[in-house]
Formats: structure tokens, C-alpha cells, sequence
């Protein structure tokens, strides 16, 4: 009853002209059945599953191992599938082995989880017929930059990150993005991972006048900053990315502490009704389960503006948006989202919920 109701409010507000509905779609569901990733796995095939169910649409699923030796296999069964789109895709190996094939039977691949740049820039290059409902690698680093000028344009700014690969990229993309506009950091250092105190960094950022950090680093090291700060009694606002989106140990976050992160998806108001509906169902909406759901609803508003419009649902998707639990969805011309998902989040009582807005921030 709740599936209903919510896919005939998505259809009425993302159709003006209510045609005729489509045919459901024929999905194949790449995502792990054994090993370490099969909870992940499950969560993909429980969301796709759940709303298929009110178009008719069918879901195979297509076992992923993420092994190069099973490249050939993963192949042959997602062309024998007869799928007119394939979803999940949690591994970059299985997007990489595929999707020459795919180009070349005219399926779209749509994977809720890689984010390579390198590959989506090899999949425009050869037309390979890949889209993402995750947001890029280069995005974290984009509305990071927007949100220090939007928010800290004024204020004495430390970039700190810990050294690794991701930390060190993440805080270099957004030093050349300041750079490009004249702005320059107060503080920039790499810190030493892992340790048990940070009061030496804090005092750092004490003596450099930074007031306001961000942080290329992992939680656990975020809280130790945040909490050495609050007992040498340095004023700091610290902010940090997806990375900060992790257990809460073995040092409490601090409350007030930014991230620049994924939302919740099962907190968002186009969440609610579809959320209500799998909690009545005993399905529990994390993990992956809301964006395969989001990624079949989509797919079945493709097919429809497909119908209207006598072509291919790859031609479709580069339409929209197209309503979905996760809010109005859409490409770019690159494939991409064509929003940036991701938001400015505050931990708060053991939680995050969205950072309040600022008088004069956007």
C-alpha cells in the first residue's frame, strides 16, 4: 500500500502529461552474494527489489566476486541476463571488465557505488554507456571549497591533512581551488597520524592565528584535535570530509565538529513515505538499500520518458530529473550527478544532522 501510494505521487510529479506507463524495467543487479561484501550485496538487491515490485519490473541478479578471473564469466551472464540496464556495481574491476561489452549491446551501467574519475574520463572517451549515482571524486573537493567560501572567506583558515593519499589530494584540490581566487591559508601542515594527543598541532594552529580548520584526515584524529583544542582552551571550528563519517571511536566527536558528507538518506522528507513503507516491512533502510530503490525508480521514469518519446532509455537518462527517494535526480553531460550530493553536516549528540545555516552563507 505505501509502495503504491509513493510511486504514484513520483510519477505525477515528474510526468506533467501522466501518458501511459511503461512496461516495467528489466534490471540486472551486479552486486556480491558471498564473501566480506555480501551484506552490501543484499542491501542492493533488497532496495531494487522493494519497488520493482510496483511496476512489474524484474531484477536478476548477477553475482560479483570483484575478481579480475572472473571477468569473462561476470560478462557472459549479465549479456545472457537479457537486462535492459544494469545496476550496483560495487567494484571498479567489474565496471572495467564489462562495460566494453555493454557499450557494445547498448545497456547502460548505472553503479551506486565506484567513483573513479579515471574511469568515468575512459568511459566518455570510448561512449561506454556509464553513469553514477554517487558523486564523483573530484566532488567532495568542490563543495568543500564552496563551503570555506561561503562560510570562511573572511576567517583565518588552517588546511591540515594526515598524510595519506585521500587527505593529501582531497586538501591540495581545495588549496589550488582557493589559490585560483587569491586566497591563501594562515596554517597549512601535514600532521602524523594515529597518535594518542595532537596538543603540538593545536598549539601550531594557536600561534598561527587560525581559527577556522579543515582537515584532510580520518575521524578518530579529528576528535583528538577537537579535543586537545577544547583543553589547551584554543578556539578552533573544525570541519573535515566524508572520512569524518565513521565509528565514534575511541575518542568521542566533539559536538559542533563539521563534516562535509553524504546525508543520511533515510532522514531526507523524499525519503519518508518509502522509509515508513520498508520499516512496516521489517526491511531496514540503510546502507545501499535506498539508492538501489532510488536507481529502479529512476530507471522506470527513464523508460516511461523512453515510451514517450520513441527512443532508447539510454537517450532517456540524459534527461530528467526524474523524482527519487534521494531528492530530484539528474545527469550532466558527463555522466555525473548533476547536483553535488553531498552537504555540510553537524555532529550533534551523537549524530549528524545538517549544519544550521549561516546569515550570509549559501
Amino acid at each position: 500500500m505505501f509502495r503504491s501510494i509513493f510511486a504514484s505521487l513520483v510519477i505525477a510529479g515528474s510526468v506533467q502529461a501522466a501518458p501511459a506507463l511503461a512496461a516495467g524495467v528489466k534490471i540486472a543487479v551486479v552486486a556480491p552474494a558471498d564473501g566480506p561484501f555480501a551484506l552490501l550485496g543484499q542491501q542492493m538487491l533488497d532496495g531494487a527489489r522493494f519497488q520493482a515490485e510496483d511496476r512489474d519490473s524484474e531484477i536478476i541478479a548477477i553475482p560479483e566476486t570483484c575478481e579480475p578471473k572472473d571477468a569473462e564469466s561476470l560478462t557472459k551472464a549479465l549479456i545472457a541476463s537479457g537486462a535492459e540496464v544494469a545496476i550496483g556495481f560495487l567494484c571498479t574491476e567489474s565496471l572495467e571488465a564489462t562495460l566494453p561489452a555493454l557499450a557494445e549491446a547498448g545497456i547502460p551501467a548505472l553503479t551506486l557505488s565506484v567513483r573513479s574519475d579515471i574511469l568515468m574520463e575512459d568511459a566518455l572517451k570510448k561512449k561506454w554507456p556509464f553513469f553514477r549515482l554517487v558523486p564523483s571524486a573530484k566532488a567532495e573537493a568542490a563543495k568543500v571549497t564552496e563551503i570555506i567560501l561561503s562560510r570562511w572567506k573572511n576567517e583565518p583558515l588552517g588546511l591540515i591533512e594526515d598524510g595519506t593519499i585521500h587527505g593529501r589530494e582531497l586538501v591540495e584540490s581545495v588549496r589550488g581551488a582557493l589559490a585560483e581566487i587569491g586566497l591563501t591559508p594562515t596554517f597549512s601542515d601535514t600532521y602524523r597520524p594515529a597518535q594518542e594527543q595532537q596538543v603540538s598541532l593545536v598549539r601550531r594552529l594557536a600561534k598561527s592565528g587560525a581559527t577556522h580548520v579543515f582537515t584532510g584526515g580520518d575521524r578518530a584524529d579529528t576528535a583528538i584535535i577537537a579535543r586537545d583544542a577544547a583543553s589547551e582552551q584554543v578556539a578552533l571550528t573544525l570541519m573535515g570530509g566524508e572520512a569524518l563519517d565513521a565509528a565514534n571511536l575511541p575518542v568521542p566527536l566533539a559536538n559542533g565538529v563539521l563534516a562535509v558528507s553524504l546525508p543520511d538518506y533515510a532522514t531526507l522528507p523524499d525519503a519518508k513515505v518509502t522509509v515508513d513503507a520498508m520499516t512496516a516491512a521489517k526491511l531496514l533502510p540503510e546502507g545501499y538499500v535506498l539508492p538501489a530503490f532510488a536507481a529502479v525508480t529512476l530507471l522506470e521514469q527513464a523508460k516511461d520518458q523512453a515510451g514517450k518519446d520513441g527512443g532508447p532509455v539510454l537517450d532517456a537518462l540524459a534527461k530528467g530529473p526524474y523524482q527519487t527517494v534521494l531528492g530530484p535526480l539528474r545527469f550532466n553531460a558527463g555522466h555525473e550527478l548533476a547536483e553535488n550530493p553531498y552537504r555540510l553536516l553537524e555532529w550533534q549528540n551523537n549524530r549528524f544532522i545538517t549544519a544550521p545555516a549561516v546569515s550570509g552563507s549559501q
